[in-house]
């Protein structure tokens, strides 16, 4: 058992470790797992405020993960509550206090909050012991709640939350209140960004490169694995990796409208002219401050290579767009990049990017079916994709599904 102070000095950690993660939803599931490795908790969810209402975005639950085939991920669907006292976290949001409920099954009825057991009777899982701990700004608003369930001891026996623990994980929850405010500044400037170039290419929108982005994740983390890559390395990928892939067309800002929203089929010198996306948005962040430009970078410049070497744009020096000297293919154009020479950012976010170009309708056309779908990704390995890549896209599939159904597209 820890002393307070290494309590303390455990929580102080832990704020150190959330203040390094940039990427909104990264953030939201390292909060959690981390909040629930301190109190012992079995699972927990998290909730961010919009408006009047509750958003529900990242649920854990070891019980249940357990029983899933080794490497698989619980799959949840976000929904909302009102910011009112009838459920639990709704009362906490609303009244920023924090609830230690020992058995939600015995909720005293003078209470105005109950405890839904919908999900214990669809998911065959007993909750008893809960904390929902507000998460609170430094100007004391709730921007989300976080909710804690089934502490457990060290033999993996149910107790209580322990009483003596609500200081420390209320510390923990003001610093990872100040971590999702940040978070959301990050994410908002990004969508921003996308939102210039939506106003150029109607097909960049948010929900699109949110699903991407998330996709992109997913794919990555399956293929790691398969690789044997460090935990640690594979942490720190997932969060830059989730923002560059945003913008993996950012550079369509500088490409002319007459071009973007031409609504029939490019001709050769608009198709060359179209191209040049991939390296204008890699200029942007030629100069390299961190690990993110790092990778926005990569991922601008590489997501339309091709595995057998036939993508764009091939062997160029970005700042100028010219070919690298030795790299000349037809005609004097760059020779693509091939293989093991595009970088996994790019050829991860090429997988990403082409499902959900299929999967999604659009302007010019509607959704393919899953079947046509699956059946082009799978035939693409070897040509379009890196084979490892489309194993790792099948592998997680069904979290790719939850994804897109996570950010539909507005009406």
């Amino acid at each position: 058992m820890l002393n307070e102070k290494e309590k303390l000095n455990e929580i102080i950690q832990l704020g150190y470790e959330i203040a390094q993660v940039q990427d909104l939803d990264i953030l939201m599931e390292h909060i959690l797992s981390k909040a629930r490795k301190f109190t012992g908790a079995d699972a927990g969810s998290i909730y961010i405020v919009e408006g009047n209402r509750l958003k529900f975005q990242n649920n854990q639950n070891d019980t249940l993960r357990k029983k899933l085939p080794p490497g698989k991920k619980l799959i949840y669907s976000t929904f909302t509550v009102p910011v009112d006292n009838k459920t639990i976290s709704g009362y906490v949001a609303n009244n920023g206090e924090t609830l230690n409920i020992e058995d939600v099954y015995e909720i005293p009825e003078r209470a105005p909050y109950s405890f839904g057991v919908q999900y214990d009777e669809m998911s065959k899982y007993r909750t008893k012991s809960m904390l929902t701990v507000p998460l609170k700004s430094n100007l004391g608003n709730v921007v989300g709640v976080l909710q804690l369930i089934n502490a457990k001891n060290e033999k993996g026996e149910m107790r209580p939350f322990a009483r003596e623990d609500e200081p420390f994980i209320m510390y923990f929850a003001n610093s990872a209140a100040v971590a999702l405010e940040r978070a959301r500044m990050t994410r908002a400037l990004l969508l921003r960004m996308i939102s210039m170039a939506e106003l150029r290419d109607p097909k960049e929108t948010g929900p699109h490169v949110n699903r991407v982005a998330s996709y992109a994740v997913e794919i990555y983390e399956a293929w790691a694995r398969r690789c044997g890559c460090v935990d640690d390395q594979v942490a720190k990928n997932r969060d830059i990796l989730r923002m560059a892939a945003m913008l993996h067309d950012v550079g369509k800002v500088a490409i002319s409208d007459i071009i973007l929203k031409k609504p029939a089929r490019l001709d050769e010198d608009e198709y060359q002219v179209m191209k040049q996306h991939t390296w204008l948005g890699a200029r942007l962040f030629d100069e390299k401050y961190s690990p993110f430009d790092e990778a926005a970078f990569l991922v601008s410049l590489n997501h339309h290579e091709r595995w057998d070497g036939t993508g764009y744009p091939g062997h160029i020096n970005p700042a100028t767009g010219a070919v690298v000297p030795g790299y000349e293919g037809k005609n004097g154009q760059a020779r693509g990049k091939r293989g093991e020479e595009i970088p996994p950012f790019g050829r991860v976010v090429a997988v990403a990017d082409v499902y959900d170009a299929l999967a999604s309708k659009r302007a010019y056309k509607d959704p393919w079916s899953e079947d046509q779908v699956l059946e082009t990704m799978r035939s693409e390995a070897g040509k379009h994709f890196d084979p490892e890549m489309i194993d790792a896209f099948f592998e997680s599939f069904d979290m790719i599904k939850s994804i897109a159904a996570r950010y539909p597209e507005m009406e």
